[in-house]
């Protein structure tokens, strides 16, 4: 699969290739194929996930799941000092491209969560670092394209096959990484869950995965997609599940735990005391609309509806909606349509409220804002998924 075309990456890093890559605005573009471009020969893939997530999620502990899927990308994007790079949250997991002279950094970032996952959180991160190289050998690639929800951020899409190809590759135990040693610690500085559950509003939150059969067949597959979305969007607000207001905030916040986990100095209960009080004055700052020193609460809450995550495309679309019990049935309804002619698989799940994790790197308009369903979201969907392969 190597080809001319992908590059030297000799002295590419990620902000030059990925900065250079052309950004589109409108979702339903994300099955041009034009618009992926393959990344360079010599990089790497970073990659993550929750080992026996569905576990955690049986014991109501998605919030610890989704944190520590977030947690990867905090760490990795303050290690390599706030570089743009591209990248894309699973829920219980994430992955990433690097260029080869930030792999020793990405791996020690990556290393140091899986610690601090175990250590804080009470659950195992399974992580790999692959090379773009390897996947292409397999016979697929990996390609990427830009997404801006809004001015203010793009989010990575994945084409190729080859983002799935390292998640199964990485499930069976190949180019694993340890670890770090316990008590290791990550820079998780910007990662936060200062908002409440966000309620479904037209009815259900609906956790959407679908991937392609096979390779072979992907003119039908982006058929079927773009039915779907074209679905979604005669819903209201196009399916977005973050209400125009904001997320509902309340105090304190349901995830004060693990924000003082976040928080890597002193005794837990001091920590803990600290981010009741930060917490507090966030809480008070939104709800009176407080401006201070340059941040204005109600500027910063419509760029987070804007900025939000909640679709994304790597190897197979990914959406959390807020629609009614009638649009979730049609969209599985062209779904099984598509499964039965051969052209994808799928997996769903249906709740009743969404989850929303931020990650603020400065009081600038650029904050990443990942969504999830509130009761197993994508883990669910893609155990469903899992199901209707065996």
């Amino acid at each position: 699969m190597n080809s001319s075309n992908h590059g030297s990456g000799e002295e590419k890093d990620a902000g030059a290739f990925y900065s250079g890559l052309p950004v589109f605005d409108r979702f339903s573009q994300l099955t041009d194929p034009s618009l992926y471009q393959p990344v360079p020969d010599g990089w790497l893939i970073g990659i993550s996930d929750i080992v026996q997530s569905t576990k955690a999620i049986a014991s109501n502990r998605y919030k610890a799941v989704n944190m520590a899927g977030a947690a990867v990308i905090a760490a990795v994007t303050n290690a390599l000092e706030k570089r743009e790079f591209p990248f894309v949250f699973g829920g219980d997991g994430a992955s990433f491209a690097i260029a080869p002279h930030e792999a020793e950094l990405a791996r020690d970032a990556l290393a140091a969560t899986a610690a601090w996952v175990k250590d804080a959180l009470d659950l195992t991160m399974r992580i790999a670092i692959i090379p773009v190289d390897a996947i292409r050998a397999a016979g697929v690639d990996v390609r990427i394209a830009r997404y801006a929800p809004s001015p203010y951020v793009s989010y990575a899409m994945f084409g190729g096959g080859g983002l799935a190809w390292a998640d199964a590759a990485m499930k069976r135990g190949e180019f694993a990484i340890a670890p770090a040693p316990p008590g290791s610690l990550p820079d998780l500085s910007g990662l936060s869950c200062h908002f409440s559950e966000i309620p479904a509003k037209q009815g259900i939150i609906f956790s959407i995965l679908m991937v392609p059969a096979s390779r072979a067949d992907m003119p039908a597959f982006r058929a079927a997609v773009d039915d779907v979305l074209a679905i979604v969007e005669k819903t209201p607000a196009g399916g977005r599940p973050v209400p125009l207001t904001g997320p509902p905030m309340k105090w304190p916040p349901p995830g004060i735990d693990y924000m003082a986990r976040v928080r890597n100095k002193g005794p837990l209960v001091l920590r803990h005391l600290r981010v009741m009080g930060r917490s507090l004055a966030s809480h008070l700052t939104f709800r009176y609309g407080i401006v201070r020193g340059g941040f204005v609460p109600g500027n910063y809450m419509r760029q987070l509806v804007e900025n939000s995550d909640f679709r994304k495309y790597d190897d197979g679309l990914r959406m959390v909606i807020d629609c009614t019990p009638q649009v979730a049935d049609a969209i599985e309804a062209r779904l099984a349509e598509a499964t039965k002619a051969g052209s994808l698989r799928y997996g769903v799940h249906r709740q009743d409220a969404a989850l929303i994790t931020c990650f603020t790197q400065s009081n600038k308009p650029d904050h990443f804002h990942f969504v999830d369903g509130a009761r197993g979201g994508y883990a669910s969907a893609a155990s469903a998924l899992k199901a209707s392969l065996n």
